[in-house]
């Protein structure tokens, strides 16, 4: 077991997408969520902890065989932060960060999340460490566990971007991969994904 697990968030509508479910959209034959599930478990971040919501059964069955943890947020309309408070709650007692990764970011692969894990041992396992591309901030995070009070005092469509704005315990972790910045969130984004 790896003291940082990955946290992926999968519960959404995806409003902005249209009316067809963002996270089971397919790319390359395999839906979105699936796409970043199985960048987790190929990764060295344990236990992969998928956070579920809207469509949770179609979602779940996207990752059949996929050697993770299924938590299911029943609050998943009242915002991200819900989804985010639910993960950290079913971590491991052992484990002292988490990776949060989005079920909309099918570019983030296992090698930058073994990057971004390792870029925040080697800063001494701050409160937190968030990838920047040219200076702009982007997913996945690590967020320390000595974080997860904060977490809890969230409310309503955010995530952990605002409590670590302005903290100097957040390390910024310089990277040239684009994967950090494209997420998904509209139909116009996903045909660029396509070949």
């Amino acid at each position: 077991m790896s003291d940082v697990a990955a946290i992926l968030l999968a519960a959404g509508r995806g409003t902005r997408f249209g009316e067809e479910p963002k996270l089971l959209a397919q790319v390359g034959g395999k839906a979105l969520v699936r796409h970043a599930a199985e960048a987790a478990v190929h990764s060295l971040a344990n236990p992969v902890i998928v956070v579920t919501g809207h469509r949770a059964d179609a979602v779940e069955e996207e990752l059949n065989g996929l050697p993770i943890q299924v938590v299911h947020n029943p609050l998943f309309a009242d915002g991200l932060s819900t989804s985010l408070k639910r993960g950290f709650s079913a971590l491991p007692e052992e484990t002292r960060a988490a990776i949060i990764l989005l079920g909309d970011m099918p570019l983030v692969g296992s090698d930058l999340i073994n990057a971004v894990v390792a870029g925040w041992h080697e800063s001494g396992g701050p409160a937190a460490l968030v990838p920047t591309l040219s200076g702009r901030r982007g997913n996945p995070v690590v967020i320390s566990r000595g974080l997860q009070a904060v977490i809890e005092g969230l409310s309503g469509d955010v995530g952990a971007g605002s409590v670590l704005r302005g903290r100097p315990d957040v390390v910024e972790w310089p990277t040239a991969d684009n994967a950090v910045v494209q997420d998904i969130d509209t139909k116009e984004d996903f045909s660029k994904l396509r070949p």
